[in-house]
Parts: C-alpha cells; sequence; structure tokens
C-alpha cells in the first residue's frame, strides 16, 4: 500500500456541491479568473508553464488544466474565510509535488529564481546595468526577450530540491477526490 499523508486546501464553498454531484473537483479557467480579475492574464502564463512542468514529475489527468493548491502542514495551511471551506484530504504522497515556497513566490511575480544570494545579486546587477528596476519589468517588457527567457529558466529551479530559499514548503494535486475528504472545515 502507497503512503498516504494529510494535507488541506482552501476552495470556494461550491467545491462541497461539485463533490457531491460529480465525485471530483478539478480547477477551472472560469474559476481562476473570477478570483484573480485583472492579474489573471499573467497567472495564465504562470500556471500554464507550472502545469506542463510539474505534469513531468506527477502526471496530470487529460482534462486537467490547472493545479489545486495544499497545504502541506497544519501550522502553514491557509485560514477559513467567508466563503470558503478548508478540506482536510488523505492523498497518496506520490501525487503531491511539494516546493519551496519562496522560490514559487518568485515565479508567480515573473522574477529570477536564483541559486544562492550571490546568483541574485549578480542577476539584479544585471538588471540594473539594462536600466530596469525588477525582474517583472524585464518579463513584461518586450525590450528584452533575452532576460524573459533567463527568469523563465530560473524556473525550473522551483523542483529542484537540493537547496531551499526558505523553510517553508508548499504543494499542488491536480485533482480532489471526494474520497479524500477527511474533514470539511467552514
Amino acid at each position: 500500500m502507497k503512503e498516504k499523508v494529510r494535507i488541506w486546501t482552501r476552495q470556494n464553498e461550491r467545491i462541497l456541491d461539485i463533490l457531491k454531484n460529480e465525485g471530483r473537483y478539478v480547477v477551472k479557467r472560469e474559476y481562476i479568473e473570477n478570483k484573480l480579475e485583472d492579474c489573471a492574464k499573467y497567472y495564465f502564463e504562470v500556471y500554464s508553464w507550472y502545469t506542463r512542468e510539474a505534469s513531468k514529475i506527477v502526471p496530470k489527468p487529460e482534462d486537467v488544466k490547472y493545479p489545486v493548491w495544499v497545504s502541506i502542514t497544519p501550522d502553514f495551511m491557509l485560514q477559513h474565510t467567508p466563503g470558503t471551506v478548508i478540506l482536510e484530504l488523505l492523498v497518496e504522497r506520490d501525487l503531491i509535488i511539494v516546493m519551496d515556497t519562496e522560490k514559487w513566490d518568485r515565479v508567480v511575480n515573473l522574477w529570477y529564481v536564483p541559486l544562492d544570494k550571490k546568483d541574485e545579486d549578480e542577476y539584479d546587477k544585471k538588471l540594473k546595468n539594462y536600466g530596469i528596476s525588477n525582474c517583472s519589468n524585464a518579463y513584461i517588457s518586450s525590450f528584452y526577450p533575452h532576460l524573459k527567457n533567463e527568469i523563465i529558466k530560473s524556473w525550473d529551479r522551483l523542483f529542484d530540491n537540493s537547496y531551499s530559499l526558505s523553510d517553508l514548503k508548499q504543494g499542488t494535486i491536480w485533482e480532489v477526490k471526494r474520497e479524500w475528504v477527511q474533514k470539511i472545515i467552514k
């Protein structure tokens, strides 16, 4: 039998109806659009990259387009807010992609993911030489495609568990199945 672990995910309370009626929940584009509104365009770019790369680690079901974010320890789980529920899930360990939260924060903010402090300082210096104040500007600008490519290439480090930028970890799964739900926190 495969090892199972407890994880937690905070979702819109509509997930309960979806799980009851369909037995399974997957993230849909409109959920992201509704949640992120004006920022959604950049999230879709990052999420598309993440989905493509993460599915090489844990293959995703054919119909899945976006990940479900999970907390891997109760200490760092997202807290309940109005209109949401927290699901405590019992999931096979090999279905979870675990990552350094600081690395993910850099990816989602369209920043360079450094190897270490020295690498970060060198990249910041490179940006300053181009007159760019931060990585997000280099990513968004159409004037620096080579810098954007360097930033995107650095994101591969998200999946390199040989080093961390922080002690905080989070994860993703591709779906939530009704039978995984152990507890619902309203």
